[in-house]
């Protein structure tokens, strides 16, 4: 029953690293405040396209070009379940229950620069190109619940299977483990991730219609992951009571780890231009990452629990017979020898063996993301986007676009990443862009993201779902080398639900309710200036 709670709880800080921001599972795709109030840029000709159309930017003036944008992003991540056990729950006993998760990032800078002369432009690009936050959960999530009412069934069961042997109530008791199922706990957990990107390239106009790109992207990864799952009671009995009674903490579980890795990201684009039309495609390869955990990790024991439990019916069982009227020498060597006669129980000891057996076995399992010193796979896929743009008039600006972002190859802990569809991530987008004076321009824009994803990659520790965003904004032409621009979109997330059946024992089971859903909102300003 203690293994579950390890598992639970070491991979449950990992709902945080999902990306606040569109795009793909790891790939963040507002980079620019441009695509904030429009959502299509892949075939627009400006300074945000040094990341979503590089070989267009050749097309640009001569001179040097910035871009610096500030935005700000909040999302918050429910995941409704229904559990029966939950109304085990001593301080919350109701079902339906909703987890949420708060997501805050206030400041997230981005930097766009390129030097155009004669046919080249040298371009650099800074952003955050995966994560970008943190995400809190107050008080955990469902699966930290599922798995403490299981553990309070288990824990019940044990205590009936020693019960049983004895011939007397002492486990089962309303002062100890009880006969319900009850249970209380505390959780918490919050993660923190960071992808930074810092690219270098060049475009070569072909000609005057045409141009090609080649740059290279580095990441460096930074993530940190805090969680724990403490004070676990069952019924009336502290759980650190049957694993180490001398300290209270040694049924605690706790997370503490920080990974960080290096990646690097080959780039290709080309950009083709025909009256008032323009064509682009951009391709990155996928980025390999290897992110090297620093832990410091606090797992519980299952070694002692036979001498712990035999302790304990020591203690009742030497209190019981001296108030039999035994002296408290035999009392003792009594209790010593029912206690030894009932943990010999053929039922009591396959009980205790399975536990012991079902930890052995699941403790690689439980920690493994989180060792210390481990090396975990944590690949960005491989983007493909492909954009048009078309101007009917000079004022008017009409764009749409398209992503694949190639998930199922970018290998992910335990290859997770297989649990998705081979389609990988499509993303559809159209945008719009008008110049009401020479000073004011305003834009609007969509886009559609749609996962491959299956029921068994749906889990409350690291979720996405579809979704629909919309964004508006303007741009104020200070002059004509200073643009001032602010946007704001929202995304409308689906809902996905998934069910799965419980088998708690022979014959009895639960159904294991989950709809996931997200709400985000991100600001943007920033400044483009020409010199």
């Amino acid at each position: 029953m203690v293994n579950k709670f390890k598992t639970v709880c070491l991979t449950a800080a990992i709902a945080s690293s999902s990306a606040t921001f569109a795009g793909g599972l790891l790939t963040n795709t507002n980079q620019h405040v441009a695509f904030n109030r429009m959502m299509s840029r892949e075939a627009s000709i400006g300074i945000d396209g040094v990341y979503y159309n590089p070989a267009g930017v050749v097309f640009m003036g001569e001179g040097s070009h910035l871009a610096i944008n500030w935005q700000l992003a909040y999302q918050t991540r429910t995941i409704k379940n229904d559990y029966k056990l939950f109304t085990n729950n001593v301080n919350n006993p109701t079902t339906p229950r909703d987890f949420k998760g708060k997501a805050f990032a206030p400041v997230i800078p981005s930097f766009q620069y390129a030097y155009n002369k004669g046919r080249w432009s040298l371009q650099g690009n800074f952003a955050l190109t995966g994560g970008g936050g943190k995400c809190t959960f107050d008080n955990g999530l469902g699966s930290f619940e599922k798995i403490v009412g299981e553990t309070a069934m288990g824990a019940i069961g044990l205590a009936g299977a020693i019960d049983n042997a004895l011939g007397a109530e002492m486990f089962t008791s309303d002062q100890a483990f009880g006969k319900k199922g009850s249970y209380s706990f505390n959780s918490y957990m919050h993660g923190r991730q960071y992808y930074f990107g810092l690219s270098a390239g060049a475009a070569y106009k072909v000609n005057d219609n045409f141009s090609v790109y080649a740059g290279l992207r580095g990441i460096y990864a930074t993530c940190n992951y805090y969680g724990y799952v403490e004070d676990i009671k069952v019924g009336n009995m502290p759980l650190y009571q049957v694993l180490d009674p001398s300290k209270e903490n040694s049924a605690n579980i706790e997370l503490s780890c920080d990974q960080s890795g290096i990646g690097f990201t080959p780039i290709l684009a080309v950009d083709y231009k025909t009256g008032r039309w323009n064509f682009s495609a951009k391709y990155e390869f996928k980025t390999r990452m290897r992110l090297k955990n620093k832990s410091v990790n606090q797992l519980p024991s299952i070694g002692n629990l036979d001498d712990n439990l035999k302790n304990q019916m020591n203690k009742v069982l030497t209190a019981k017979f001296m108030q039999a009227g035994l002296p408290q020498e035999q009392a003792m060597i009594k209790a010593e020898q029912t206690s030894t006669a009932v943990l010999a129980n053929p039922t009591v000891v396959a009980t205790t063996a399975g536990l012991k057996q079902q930890f052995d076995s699941k403790i690689n399992e439980a920690i493994g993301e989180y060792a210390d010193g481990k090396k975990i796979a944590g690949d960005i896929p491989s983007l493909l986007t492909v954009g048009v743009g078309y101007s009917p008039i000079d004022e008017l600006h009409i764009n749409v676009g398209f992503h694949w972002f190639d998930d199922y190859n970018a290998t992910s802990y335990n290859n997770r990443n297989k649990l998705l569809k081979k389609r990988g991530t499509l993303e559809f987008n159209a945008g719009v862009e008008y110049d009401v004076t020479k000073k004011i321009t305003v834009s609007t824009g969509w886009q559609n993201t749609n996962y491959g994803l299956t029921d068994k990659y749906m889990d409350d520790k690291s979720f996405v779902v579809g979704s629909n965003s919309v964004g508006f904004g303007g741009v104020y032409h200070i002059t004509k080398k200073l643009d001032f621009s602010v946007a704001y979109f929202h995304t409308f997330y689906n809902h996905v639900k998934t069910s799965e059946t419980v088998t708690l024992a022979p014959g009895v089971s639960n159904t294991y309710n989950s709809d996931y859903t997200r709400n985000n909102n991100a600001f943007a300003a920033g400044v483009n200036i020409t010199f």
